[in-house]
C-alpha cells in the first residue's frame, strides 16, 4: 500500500538522510521529467551529490519555496546551476549547489525493472518542436 506524504515533510527528511549518506527511494509527482520519469508511476533512488556535479545527471533540489527534480542543464560562471525538466519545453530554474539534496542514480517502472535514464542534456538540444511532438505522440502511445 503506497503512503502520500505531503513534500514539505518528506522532501527535507529525505535530505537529511541523503546528508547522512543514506540512499531514498520514492514516487515522485508531475510530468516535467517525461518521457524518462513518469510521475506517480516511476520510483527514483537519489544519493547524494559528491563535489562532482555535472551536467546531464538529474537532481532534486530546493527552488525557491518548492522542490524540483529536473536535469542540470548548465553550469553558469558564478556556480549558479540551471535547471530543466526532460518533459518541459520553456522555463529553466536556478539554483545553488547548497540546495541540492541528491542525485538520481536509478530509475524503477511500476513494475520493478529499472529504467534507462540518459546522462545527457541530448534530449534538451533537440529543437522545441521536435521535443514538442515527441512528448505528444509518448502521451498517446504509453500514458
Amino acid at each position: 500500500m503506497a503512503h502520500v506524504v505531503e513534500n514539505e515533510i518528506l522532501l527535507p527528511e529525505m535530505g537529511r538522510m541523503l546528508q547522512e549518506g543514506k540512499s531514498v527511494r520514492f514516487t515522485p509527482t508531475g510530468v516535467s521529467m517525461r518521457p524518462w520519469i513518469e510521475g506517480g508511476r516511476d520510483a527514483v533512488v537519489l544519493r547524494r551529490v559528491d563535489a562532482d556535479i555535472r551536467v546531464g545527471q538529474v537532481l532534486l533540489c530546493k527552488v525557491g519555496d518548492r522542490f524540483v527534480l529536473h536535469r542540470l542543464r548548465a553550469i553558469e560562471q558564478d556556480g549558479t546551476l540551471v535547471l530543466q525538466g526532460d518533459g518541459n519545453i520553456v522555463g529553466q530554474e536556478r539554483c545553488s549547489k547548497a540546495d541540492v539534496l541528491g542525485r538520481v542514480t536509478a530509475v524503477y517502472a511500476a513494475s520493478g525493472r529499472r529504467k534507462w535514464l540518459p546522462a545527457t542534456t541530448l534530449w534538451q538540444r533537440l529543437p522545441r518542436l521536435v521535443r514538442k511532438y515527441g512528448l505528444k505522440i509518448y502521451r498517446k502511445l504509453f500514458v
